[in-house]
């Protein structure tokens, strides 16, 4: 019923995408055409992951992981694009903190939150969310280092050294798919009812790309009316690009996550949570990085303070919470509290 309910409400949304289109047409109110291509992402992006999800049980658990590490992230990635083309550095910055502060804090404590309701606790495979952490932390360490090397050297070093952190964290990225497609794909099997495909192959990839093109569309009018929103409320790009691009990018699959934990599969939950944080880290932010260099316009690895903090507390809390392998409706209260004290944090910052 939650699932059925779930499609329901995006398909209802998707009105949102001849509406933003006509607003951009029309040279609307900055903050109306911002909320209209937002709401016009949200289902977009949750099409986009079905489909992923549903080609990926079809053609194999390799090439699947390929399919996820391209379109799981898909949304952040083609927003991220554009707001690079922008020169909107610290909104691409932001956005991928949030994105990983959100999946490691917000959805996984309403997941553990919700699941955990009327439940005294629920298992999940500890040994996977470990390697998950440890990719996490590794990243963490990846962010630090240039924003402490930009307080000793010139500004054209950091940005030679991002490139080399950007090298190293894609390499690791491509070492965790071999290790879960090949090596110890056993700890990933997938089974159950949820794991048998819905969709014939045709209709996956056709909404697949059908989804890829216009949400590169709404991206353009998204990232376009950043900056005049952010004036008009007073919000700073910085709180714009953690809490609400980050949301928007993520929002079909955060309900997929939760939905999950409510129907007691923590692992599918957790691996939609802490996979797409991964995928952020590893793959999303260095791959940002060398499209930036090829444009002959570097962006730097260089967050700033609070970001740097926010994500090592995310990544030290959640590690502490996943440790043994079992949750509860208490701990994804924590998780949830912890992240509204990091939004309020990023608002006032000015």
């Amino acid at each position: 019923m939650a699932k059925l309910n779930f499609d329901a409400i995006l398909g209802v949304l998707l009105i949102f995408i001849p509406i933003s289109i006509v607003m951009e047409l029309l040279h609307a109110n900055s903050i109306l055409l911002f909320v209209s291509a937002a709401l016009a992402i949200i289902p977009l992006a949750g099409f986009m992951g079905k489909a992923t999800e549903e080609l990926s049980k079809q053609v194999g658990a390799g090439i699947g992981g390929l399919l996820n590490a391209t379109f799981g992230n898909a949304t952040e990635l083609i927003i991220a694009i554009f707001a690079l083309q922008a020169g909107l550095f610290e909104v691409v910055k932001a956005s991928l903190t949030g994105g990983i502060i959100g999946n490691m804090l917000l959805i996984t404590g309403c997941s553990m939150f919700f699941g955990g309701l009327n439940r005294e606790k629920q298992t999940f495979n500890s040994r996977v969310q470990g390697v998950n952490s440890t990719m996490l932390a590794l990243a963490a360490v990846g962010l630090i280092m240039p924003a402490l090397v930009s307080h000793i050297f010139d500004f054209n070093t950091v940005e030679a050294l991002s490139l080399g952190i950007s090298a190293i964290l894609l390499i690791t990225y491509v070492c965790s798919l071999v290790f879960s497609l090949r090596t110890h794909r056993h700890l990933y099997d997938c089974e159950g009812e949820e794991c048998k495909p819905q969709w014939p192959k045709s209709k996956a990839i056709l909404v697949l790309l059908a989804t890829t093109i216009i949400i590169a569309l709404e991206s353009e009018i998204l990232v376009g009316a950043v900056e005049p929103v952010s004036q008009s409320l007073g919000l700073t790009e910085l709180f714009i690009g953690v809490i609400v691009v980050a949301i928007i990018g993520n929002a079909a699959e955060h309900s997929t996550a939760i939905i999950m934990a409510m129907k007691n599969n923590m692992d599918l939950s957790l691996g939609i949570a802490m996979g797409s944080s991964t995928q952020i880290a590893l793959l999303i932010a260095p791959v940002l990085v060398f499209i930036s260099w090829l444009w002959g316009n570097p962006m730097s690895l260089v967050f700033n303070e609070f970001e740097v903090v926010a994500v090592i507390a995310a990544v030290i809390i959640a590690n502490m919470i996943s440790a043994d392998g079992e949750s509860n409706w208490l701990e994804g209260a924590q998780l949830i509290a912890l992240y509204a004290m990091m939004a309020a944090v990023f608002f006032l910052i000015r």
